[in-house]
């Protein structure tokens, strides 16, 4: 072999040994990140924003360059994944240019303000002489308007950031490069003007977003990871405490109804209620049972009420009806969240509103914002908040009352009473319930 033809060989042998070797430590080094993400999956492209959608989007609203999303400075507006998601693992990176601003949204809808109707994570340049007074809930990783994240640990304006934000029920968890900057439960909020102004908090799912606020920021590396959520009939969640074990009427009472709702049984002595209730109770276990794990209403007896009253509180509830269906969930004894037939042929409900309304209403609002039951037959859930004479209504995940005050049909002249019953309303309809919790909530002003 010639000098020339065995330098050429030698040549050829060292690039492929090369190439071979890079190709193996670019494997490894795959395998090794895949087993550290093991689950993950990228919700952008790197490519286009297949999967996203903008939604009041300013001048070029989000663009894609060098495999990033970026948010111009002329541009922004909400750019949100067409999927939603409950509990989740998110991590991506994010870079700054000074005093920038944005924030991602959680479980949030595409309409209204997703800091309030869902939930902000914060993206802002911390340091930034612009924002020195602000709030501790306003700088990077804080859920806006309820808890603050921890300072000190992000990067300059111009460099990469590596975050993760963990959604796991109520549990809210901020990870920035490295360190654990928030770690909060949103039951812990007892403040009744920051549960009121912030509904989104008690949404369990929906979208992920960027929410642009007129400065340069860019994202790239986004990825999640789903956590399990499942629910199981008649188990309450965490937090909260079952109002029906799915047996039997443990915890319930019939409803004793002397005119006048609690004003009028407040009037009666306690031998003439406790004679009531026994003749009440009967009635209950006539007319209510349990059937396949969910309480059944044959339409011919009176409301099931808790034998405890309550204050403060957010309740959950499943219920069906039949065709021209007619119900409603009385709160501290006084009518009514409604349900009713939505759809044609319900002569009760000629204007086809859709059921979660607080229908006795006559100086606040009566109606629901949306209509948003499911068809006739099919399983609806309400998530129903009551804070003072304040009430918040989602049905079906959908906000259809957004802290109203409910008003007192017993006695116009004075609020809601402070305390009482919640009952399930007869009104001569088959019905069905199931899935009934309660988180009783301490509140402060």
């Amino acid at each position: 072999m010639s000098k020339i033809r065995f330098f050429l060989y030698s040549g050829a042998m060292s690039i492929f040994k090369y190439i071979a070797l890079t190709a193996v430590t670019t494997a490894l080094t795959l395998s090794s990140s895949f087993a550290a993400e093991e689950g993950f999956t990228q919700i952008f492209n790197g490519k286009n924003l297949d999967g996203w959608k903008l939604v009041g989007g300013r001048g070029p609203g989000y663009v894609v360059q060098d495999e990033t999303i970026v948010c111009p400075a002329n541009g922004g507006g909400n750019l949100f994944t067409e999927k939603e998601y409950s509990n989740f693992i998110l991590r991506f990176d994010v870079k700054l240019t000074p005093a920038a601003n944005n924030g991602v949204g959680i479980r949030a809808p595409y309409e209204g303000d997703a800091a309030y109707v869902g939930m902000e994570i914060q993206v802002l340049d911390n340091e930034h002489k612009v924002y020195e007074k602000l709030q501790p809930w306003q700088y990077h990783g804080s859920v806006y308007g309820l808890f603050p994240a921890k300072r000190g640990f992000q990067k300059a304006p111009g460099e990469w950031n590596t975050e993760e934000i963990k959604a796991d029920g109520r549990h809210i968890t901020v990870t920035l490069n490295g360190t654990v900057i928030l770690d909060e439960d949103l039951n812990t909020v007892t403040d009744a003007g920051k549960i009121l102004s912030h509904p989104g908090m008690l949404r369990d799912t929906g979208h992920i977003g960027f929410l642009g606020h007129g400065s340069e920021v860019a994202f790239r590396n986004i990825r999640i990871k789903e956590l399990p959520y499942s629910t199981v009939d008649n188990v309450a969640p965490e937090g909260f405490r079952p109002l029906f074990n799915g047996e039997d009427l443990d915890g319930w009472k019939g409803l004793v109804s002397p005119g006048g709702g609690p004003a009028g049984r407040a009037k009666m002595t306690a031998e003439q209620l406790a004679d009531e209730q026994v003749k009440a109770d009967q009635q209950m276990r006539d007319h209510w049972k349990v059937k396949d794990g969910a309480l059944e209403y044959d339409g011919k007896g009176q409301s099931l009420c808790t034998a405890k009253d309550y204050a403060d509180f957010e309740m959950l509830v499943d219920w069906k009806i039949n065709k021209n269906g007619d119900s409603g969930i009385y709160l501290r004894g006084s009518p009514q969240v409604q349900i009713w037939d939505p759809f044609d042929g319900d002569p009760a409900n000629p204007k086809k509103l859709g059921s979660g309304g607080l229908y006795n209403n006559q100086k606040n609002p009566s109606g629901p914002l949306a209509n948003a039951d499911n068809p006739i037959g099919e399983w609806n859930s309400f998530r129903i908040l009551m804070i003072g004479d304040k009430v918040t209504v989602y049905l079906n995940n959908i906000l259809v009352v957004n802290n109203v005050t409910m008003e007192n049909y017993w006695d116009r002249s004075i609020p809601i009473y402070p305390t009482g019953q919640i009952e399930l309303q007869h009104h001569n309809s088959v019905l069905w319930f199931k899935n009934v919790y309660i988180r009783e909530i301490n509140t402060t002003k």
